[in-house]
C-alpha cells in the first residue's frame, strides 16, 4: 500500500503542472464564434492583468496549495519530514479543493446568464481528478502514518 501511495502521489508532481495548462473550459460570446480555450494559467494571466488580489489568492489556492502539499506528502513517504505535519498538509488540499468550487461556480454562473455558450473541457476533469487523489492519498497516509 505504502508504495503504490508513493508512486500515486509522485505522478501528481507532474499531472499538476499538465492541468494547469489544459484547457478547463471553452467559452464564448455568442454561439457563433468560435469558443476560446481557459486554463489555470491562462486564466491567471487574466487575472493578473485585471485583479491582483484575485489572482494572488487564485494561484495560492490552483497552484501553491496542491503542489506543496504533494510536495510534503512525498517528504513524509520518503520519512524525510515528521508524520506530525499531516494535518498541515491535509488542510492545504481543502484549500485547493476551494479552486474546483470556484471554477465550478464560475461556470454555473456563465452558463446562467445565458448570454455566451460554456463548455466544460477534459482538463477541468484532470485538474479535479488531481485534487480529489491527492486528499485520498492525504486521507490513507494519515491512516497508515505511525503514531509519534
Amino acid at each position: 500500500m505504502q508504495t503504490a501511495l508513493k508512486i500515486t502521489n509522485l505522478s501528481l508532481l507532474v499531472l499538476f503542472p499538465i492541468a494547469w495548462f489544459a484547457p478547463l473550459m471553452r467559452a464564448g460570446l455568442l454561439p457563433l464564434f468560435g469558443l476560446s480555450e481557459i486554463s489555470v494559467i491562462s486564466g491567471l494571466q487574466s487575472l493578473w492583468k485585471s485583479d491582483v488580489f484575485l489572482a494572488l489568492v487564485v494561484t495560492v489556492f490552483a497552484l501553491f496549495a496542491p503542489y506543496l502539499k504533494t510536495i510534503g506528502l512525498a517528504l513524509v513517504h520518503f520519512d524525510l519530514l515528521k508524520a506530525k505535519t499531516l494535518p498541515v498538509l491535509s488542510y492545504m488540499g481543502k484549500l485547493a479543493m476551494a479552486d474546483i468550487f470556484l471554477i465550478a461556480l464560475y461556470i454555473v454562473l456563465a452558463k446562467g446568464v445565458g448570454i455566451g455558450k460554456v463548455e466544460t473541457a477534459w482538463g477541468l476533469y484532470l485538474f479535479t481528478t488531481c485534487i480529489v487523489v491527492s486528499l485520498l492519498i492525504s486521507m490513507f497516509t494519515t491512516k497508515s502514518a505511525p503514531t509519534d
